[in-house]
């Protein structure tokens, strides 16, 4: 029987190099990316059974690379292994399509279990965050909408850019739109999210786990 061909997402390379250690004995790790859309293009030419990613990540976070790539490939098995210990994130990232999500300082063993688990199509979530998970998904969940569906791809790309302190000038030609086209998203992420200006924003965009503090 063939290994299982592993895919690493994470923008702390000393991270990624022991989990490449504890990963080798049983799986073939097929490739290390730092950063969300890097993830998504090794998705398309590597083709690996699984994805391990952290979720704050430049470019594009875990989970919003994971959305991308279910465009492409609806079957992607992607496992969080990530720092944030919010219930939100795991069920933001189970209602994405997660295969599993796991805590950074839980025993290695659980991220073994969480890629078998996946390949066998079932769902691993760290045992610590496991109840607390499957309480919110008993409730409506219409109360447990998260915020940053409410932002477009391009309203959340603008906003990291606002967040690494770019004027709406230089997103502009980052993004090659117009200075009126960034002003206009701002102000609509402004009034969907109900903030006031961009400190709120920014605060936003750190509290969900959408950029590094």
């Amino acid at each position: 029987m063939s290994r299982v061909r592993i895919l690493l997402a994470d923008d702390h390379r000393m991270v990624a190099e022991g989990l490449k250690i504890l990963l080798a004995e049983e799986f073939d790790l097929i490739g290390m990316v730092p950063d969300g859309r890097a993830m998504v293009d090794a998705a398309k030419q590597l083709k690996p059974d699984v994805i391990i990613a952290d979720i704050t990540m430049p470019h594009l976070n875990g989970i919003e690379a994971l959305e991308e790539i279910e465009k492409f490939d609806p079957d992607v098995r992607v496992i969080f292994l990530t720092m944030h210990r919010d219930v939100a994130y795991a069920r933001r990232a189970l209602d994405a399509g997660a295969a599993g999500f796991v805590l950074k300082h839980s025993a290695p063993e659980e991220l073994v279990l969480a890629v078998r688990a996946a390949v066998q199509g079932r769902t691993f979530i760290t045992p610590t965050l496991a109840s607390d998970v499957l309480q919110t998904l008993k409730r409506n969940p219409s109360q447990l909408q998260d915020p940053i569906t409410t932002l477009t791809l391009r309203q959340r790309e603008i906003l990291r850019l606002l967040v690494d302190g770019l004027t709406a000038k230089q997103i502009a030609s980052r993004l090659d739109i117009s200075s009126r086209t960034v002003e206009f998203h701002k102000y609509r992420m402004l009034e969907s999210l109900g903030l006031k200006g961009s400190a709120d924003l920014i605060h936003f965009a750190v509290q969900h786990g959408m950029v590094g503090p």
